[in-house]
């Protein structure tokens, strides 16, 4: 298992595909077993991507746009659409053009292209230019000390935040607090009982932010959401100064405002969980945004710290429903030692018995979060009437161009898994974490709103067209976005009319050939599965057009506020494999075949009851081997796979015990966790995710890709892990001798005093011998000697220097790692035959378990598990591959 080339081999395109050369037929694409399928990270950053201050030419059939594929008739001032072959007349700015004076677009190394297509003052809102905004969601229903961390980190967020980006606050425990920042001489909340869904209107209505804050201008353009929306001039909204502010103007009053933010009060009875209305929370804060600036690029940041127990369905008892008119229904004005009540609404308080569940969890402490035999069992009774709530709330923030990204901190459940649909469906962020205070969510969270070099490049209002060569159809995407079709957004999209680019089977996202992406950023990464119409040969071996062609249409808001339009191109080879296959093989991609089986797996899991992942993925594999292998008829030992095909077989390996398919020991939300950034990672970094790299670090050779197996481990040696999630630095048993007896501190001209080390210790601790020579050196009241576990010297006094280089080479590239990447993975330093070991022990190919321990090498280690070995699968797919 030798590692593959990290080499950037998505270029200036950032487009891999499964095959880069296609079959011709039908018949023959099935034959092929791993889907045609593309790859595509739609705004990846590049220096040699060009962008152009004028608008681009669009073929007036296809409305593809023209590109350096295009063919040019420079005499008649013609470009002739590689797509539909319609013919075009280049407008009169392009009178000059010719042979030695072309544009950018027609230059054949820019196949990717952006143009700026709108300027940075198309939302103006009253006084404010809005680019964005942000509307931080705090989970109040924490102990003290998490509590505080999850302040802290919002404060520090919002000193982050561009001066210009719009900042709203809403908390939420047993009930909904919306606060108004735009009253800065007092503290004035807005209260929603957490125990009812409250419709947008009504939201806008109590908010007073509806029809009468609102200046409808005849002619006025309509926006998505059905508000009245007009280019270029102020809109009078009294919601936008109201709740959503700058975040220059409102950063000393939400500093304020949190340092008096206690947790909920709301009474826990003893053996229950704290109520907790996130869904109504998340509902509410959509229907702020909606109203204030429907269609400009937005954010929900929810930071979410257990599960949710409140909602429409919960039964309430009379007493509580007395307490909460009361109480609930009611304005808080604080103003210094002042405390003023002013009626408000809180929904009508009729018998609940007959709302909507919205909760994932009941209150009972004895009820446990649903588990995936819950779910597989159909016993998880808030199940899909919470994921059936967040699909329409998702519809609800993708109508409106909102972004939900959510920050889960907690020791148990909170309900990502249900979260999921409006997460993916908006293209937001999420983070999984332990804690508030654990560097996992406290440096990803700061990732998010960082600028420089770190920053993640968020941007809004994304919309992604493809355009295909004929007889080829798109199934559908897999990835963070949603489907035009399934929106309504008018006419303007040609998708929503099936034309003859989509195909019959849906695949994700599909039935369309645009679709809506509310957030995205410059490691957002789609899957597009592609089929071929033709049952027969479209163009026969030797036609005038061998290639086939991809348009990548993908138009979004960056975070200055100009809307760019990024043009990608490319082509490919249409094959005749029925011929032979060898030209199909050379195109094969095995990193890209494996992300996309992976992704496919993980939708199956999800979409299809019962399905059997690992006896799927065995089958496909099985089938791919007798397709491409060279063997004789019932002789495994004839086998032998193409080197194109040499990887393909471990990495499937690998996905079959990955936590994407084995769910066993994870939790639904990790589950769905997992899946989600697997479904929004590149290729190269879902790769990581399947097949982990494992690096060695020794005295006898500098640090290289080892096995992914047990036999790499040594006495004497390091290993860096990196799974993507986690980050493993593994010191071997005589590394972590060495380095607990602070060989690495000690001067290079100075002995060591061995003894010294053993003096401060106190009487009756248990002392393990790693060197015999010092057994003398004890006092006779500590020699209570468990076992000498290794007879190695120790280093010599010239080595002591490279020890401690040895010891920091893993960690500064660990740092590397963890510096580049977000989610930011988790951290994990272990010796061998330590209890954290485990991290590392579980990802390695078992090749020496407790039945073969007699086999392993010297200051090796074993795995306890009756997995097979990657050389058992190896053997038990010849078998089957060559079967007649």
């Amino acid at each position: 298992m030798s590692e593959i080339p990290s080499a950037d081999q998505e270029g200036i395109d950032s487009v891999r595909m499964t095959w880069n050369n296609w079959p011709r037929t039908k018949v023959e694409a099935s034959k092929c077993v791993i889907p045609l399928a593309a790859s595509i990270s739609p705004i990846r950053s590049n220096p040699e991507i060009p962008t152009l201050p004028y608008l681009p030419l669009r073929c007036k059939t296809c409305t593809s746009i023209m590109n350096c594929f295009s063919r040019v008739d420079f005499t008649a001032k013609i470009w002739i659409c590689p797509f539909c072959y319609q013919r075009n007349h280049f407008p009169p700015h392009y009178s000059m053009i010719s042979e030695t004076n072309l544009p950018a677009e027609l230059y054949s190394q820019y196949t990717t292209i952006e143009y700026t297509i709108g300027d940075k003052n198309q939302n103006p809102v009253g006084e404010f230019d809005v680019k964005s905004a942000f509307v931080f969601v705090l989970d109040t229903c924490m102990i003290e000390e998490e509590f505080e961390y999850a302040k802290s980190e919002v404060k520090r967020a919002i000193g982050l935040l561009p001066e210009n980006a719009m900042v709203g606050f809403v908390s939420f425990g047993t009930q909904v607090q919306v606060h108004e920042l735009g009253f800065s001489d007092m503290s004035k909340v807005y209260v929603f009982r957490g125990t009812k869904e409250i419709s947008k209107d009504q939201i806008m209505e109590q908010l007073g932010i509806g029809g009468a804050g609102r200046r409808n201008v005849p002619g006025g353009a309509v926006g998505v959401g059905g508000y009245q929306q007009q280019r270029g001039m102020p809109m009078q909204n009294s919601g936008v100064t109201r709740f959503l502010l700058p975040a220059s103007d409102c950063e000393f009053t939400l500093n304020s405002l949190l340092d008096e933010l206690q947790p909920d009060q709301w009474p826990v009875a003893p053996g229950s969980r704290a109520s907790r209305c996130t869904g109504v929370a998340l509902s509410v804060a959509a229907g702020l945004l909606g109203a204030c600036l429907p269609g400009t690029g937005a954010r929900i940041v929810a930071l979410v710290g257990g599960p949710c127990t409140e909602g429409p369905g919960t039964k309430t008892s009379g007493a509580r429903l007395e307490q909460e008119k009361h109480i609930g229904k009611m304005l808080f004005f604080k103003m210094k030692n002042l405390l003023v009540f002013v009626s408000s609404f809180l929904g009508d308080y009729e018998d609940s018995d007959h709302f909507e569940v919205l909760q994932i969890i009941s209150k009972d402490l004895s009820d446990p979060v649903r588990s995936h035999k819950d779910l597989d069992k159909d016993a998880a009774p808030y199940f899909k009437k919470a994921v059936k709530f967040y699909d329409s709330l998702a519809k609800q923030l993708v109508s409106q161009g909102h972004v939900l990204d959510l920050f889960a901190s907690a020791l148990d459940q909170v309900g990502v898994a249900e979260m999921k649909v409006a997460v993916e469906r908006t293209g937001g962020l999420v983070v999984l974490s332990e804690s508030f205070g654990h560097s996992v969510f406290k440096d990803s969270f700061k990732r998010v709103f960082e600028n420089g070099e770190q920053s993640l490049g968020l941007c809004f209002n994304g919309t992604l067209e493809i355009n295909c060569s004929k007889d080829i159809k798109i199934q559908g995407i897999i990835g963070h976005c949603t489907s035009l079709e399934k929106i309504g957004f008018g006419t303007n999209y040609r998708a929503l009319q099936k034309g003859p680019s989509v195909a019959d089977t849906v695949i994700g996202e599909g039935n369309t050939t645009a679709w809506k992406m509310c957030g995205l950023d410059k490691s957002t990464c789609f899957t597009v599965f592609f089929d071929i119409s033709s049952s027969e040969k479209s163009n026969a071996p030797g036609s005038a057009n061998p290639q086939l062609y991809l348009q990548f249409l993908t138009s979004y808001q960056n975070p200055e506020g100009l809307t760019l339009l990024r043009v990608t191109t490319v082509t490919r080879r249409w094959v005749d494999s029925s011929v032979s296959s060898e030209e199909l093989v050379q195109g094969f991609d095995q990193e890209a075949a494996a992300v996309v089986m992976a992704r496919l797996t993980s939708l199956k899991m999800e979409s299809e009851e019962g399905f059997d992942a690992t006896r799927w993925l065995d089958r496909n594999l099985i089938r791919l081997c007798s397709k491409f292998g060279e063997y004789r008829k019932d002789d495994p030992s004839s086998f032998t796979l193409n080197s194109f095909f040499s990887f393909f077989p471990q990495f499937i390996f690998n996905l079959r015990r990955s936590q994407f398919v084995q769910v066993f020991n994870n939790s639904p939300d990790e589950t769905a966790y997992f899946r989600m950034l697997l479904n929004r990672e590149n290729i190269t970094n879902a790769a990581v995710m399947i097949q982990p790299s494992l690096i060695s670090y020794s005295f006898n050779s500098l640090p290289q890709p080892v096995l992914l197996d047990v036999a790499s481990i040594g006495a004497d040696r390091i290993l860096l892990l990196d799974s993507y999630f986690s980050v493993v630095i593994f010191h071997g048993m005589t590394i972590a001798q060495w380095r607990n007896l602070g060989y690495q501190n000690q001067p290079e001209h100075e002995e060591q005093d061995i003894s010294n080390a053993y003096k401060t210790l106190s009487d009756n601790v248990l002392v393990i011998i790693y060197d015999p020579r010092f057994l003398a050196e004890l006092p006779s009241t500590k020699t209570l000697v468990l076992s000498i576990l290794s007879l190695t010297s120790a280093p010599k006094p010239s080595l002591w220097k490279a020890f401690a280089q040895l010891l920091q080479a893993p960690k500064e590239d660990a740092q590397t790692i963890i510096h580049e990447r977000f989610p930011v993975p988790r951290l994990v330093v272990c010796d061998q035959h330590g209890s954290q070991a485990r991290f590392l022990l579980a990802k390695l190919n078992p090749s020496a378990t407790y039945n073969n321990a007699n086999e392993m090498a010297a200051g090796s280690d074993i795995i306890f598990t009756d997995d097979v070995s990657l050389q058992v699968f190896f053997e038990h797919l010849q078998r089957l591959a060559v079967q007649s």
